[in-house]
């Protein structure tokens, strides 16, 4: 899952969705410096790569990618995810995406004294690129997988990835579908214990 599943998975609270988006950056417990409601948005964050990455519907998934981008695959598909939510956000919201998205913008920048550093600077790349919008289109996600693989000095080869969502894109989505409705319950279920 990548940022907007994240952000989506946190629920209504802004505070859970600042940690959980912030959570990347975070080792270990240095999660006990921040508030008790961004603690548990960075503890679901952890909860969700973990449900995520053992799922075996997420695993079939990435099997597709393994041969070509090894230990990237898992990323890759993360952002596939993120892309079926974004393409299907009727199904998951009675809120427009736009709206959803400005709005989450919005508690960035009135809660942006609580932001990690690191999420300081990731935000306004991310707003001016508009990265959470841009996952409903092949082409937004081409365009991530290629800033990302830059990341690597283009060594993962993630600028490619496209091709496989566009040869295996009906597979992918049925997977991302029943997927999903298991970790809307899993995090529903989590964020009352957290």
């Amino acid at each position: 899952m990548n940022f907007l599943a994240h952000i989506y998975l946190s629920g209504d609270n802004d505070f859970i969705k600042i940690g959980n988006f912030m959570a990347d950056g975070i080792r270990g417990k240095q999660f006990e410096n921040f508030s008790e409601e961004i603690q548990k948005g960075i503890l679901l964050h952890r909860a969700i790569d973990t449900f995520t990455d053992a799922h075996p519907i997420f695993r079939e998934s990435t099997k597709r990618l393994h041969e070509r981008y090894h230990h990237y695959a898992g990323v890759i598909v993360d952002i596939f995810y993120d892309h079926f939510l974004a393409k299907n956000w009727a199904n998951y919201s009675n809120e427009n995406l736009e709206e959803y998205v400005n709005r989450f913008y919005q508690s960035m920048h009135i809660h942006h004294d609580l932001l990690s550093e690191r999420a300081k600077r990731i935000l306004p790349y991310m707003e001016k690129q508009n990265w959470l919008s841009s996952y409903q289109s092949i082409e937004g996600i081409h365009q991530i997988l290629t800033q990302m693989d830059r990341r690597t000095n283009n060594s993962s080869n993630m600028r490619f990835a496209s091709e496989e969502l566009q040869m295996y894109y009906d597979e992918f989505e049925q997977e991302f579908s029943l997927f999903f409705e298991e970790i809307k319950t899993y995090c529903a279920s989590k964020i009352n214990t957290l």
